[in-house]
């Protein structure tokens, strides 16, 4: 099966971003580009019209961005997030815009795609609007979990097809423990020596295996969400897996993902690991 991005369209400016993004990418890539809207039920034909020029708009968006990627158009009916789910089990990736028709203006983040990111089986590249400022940077989050590895994965293959610098951010907490503990400072200093040396050795590995990319990166003493959100500013795609290491088996969208979702400034992608 040909390898394609999938992008939904609503006939939003959220969208359009996202339209432009999956061309550029594809083009790049050298993948295939479907375009769907899914109209959920109306009850009048004006609705239907709508749903036929959003799609027709979007695929006529994608042709005029990037030649010599094939282009498809396909119009669903359904819910919406059912439906687009449904798209990500068979897509290289689905790319949507934060927000569509009727969100909230104060919301960072739409509905239809947090409630995506959370079920696809694939990555979701969530996009926030027109980006302007090339950085040649994709940061990825990494922590060694397996979520990590095939965020890391991803994050390999857009650098490459970019040829851009891969930026590897391993943030990590003191954990806490009572400063009138006994050996405090000792441990202490112990752990702020050790866990930037564990987290540089993480990297490592990566580095070796792929000679052609740039990679850099760095062990903040941070909280993950604030370290990436301020590598955000000055790259072009933040990748992080869809839980980390302590998340909950039962939770399809950890804490960290989701957060990074609501505060990147950039695109933002959500990786899975991809079930046999």
């Amino acid at each position: 099966m040909t390898r394609q991005i999938v992008v939904g369209v609503d006939g939003s400016a959220a969208a359009r971003a996202a339209v432009d993004w999956a061309a550029l990418d594809a083009g790049r890539r050298g993948l295939d580009l479907r375009v769907v809207h899914v109209c959920e039920q109306w009850s009048h034909n004006e609705g239907a019209d709508y749903c036929s020029g959003a799609l027709e708009a979007g695929a006529d968006r994608a042709r005029g961005l990037v030649g010599g990627v094939k282009v498809t158009a396909d119009l669903r009916p359904g819910n919406v997030v059912e439906e687009l789910i449904a798209e990500s089990a068979t897509a290289d990736s689905l790319v949507l815009g934060s927000r569509g028709l009727g969100g909230f203006k104060g919301m960072l983040l739409g509905s239809v795609s947090n409630a995506v990111a959370g079920h696809a089986a694939g990555p979701v590249v969530v996009i926030r609007g027109p980006h302007p400022v090339e950085h040649r940077r994709i940061v990825v989050g990494y922590d060694g979990s397996e979520h990590a590895r095939a965020a890391m994965e991803y994050a390999i293959e857009q650098a490459r097809s970019r040829r851009a610098e891969l930026h590897v951010v391993t943030a990590w907490q003191v954990p806490a423990f009572s400063p009138y503990a006994v050996g405090y400072s000792i441990l202490l200093e112990e752990i702020v020596q050790a866990e930037p040396r564990r987290a540089r050795e993480l990297v490592e590995p990566w580095r070796d295996a792929n000679p052609d990319l740039v990679v850099s990166d760095e062990q903040p003493c941070d909280h993950p969400v604030t370290a990436l959100a301020r590598a955000a500013k000055a790259a072009d795609l933040v990748v992080v897996g869809s839980r980390g290491l302590g998340g909950f088996a039962s939770a399809l969208l950890g804490s960290v993902s989701h957060a990074v979702l609501h505060h990147a400034t950039c695109p933002v992608a959500v990786v899975r690991p991809v079930k046999e």
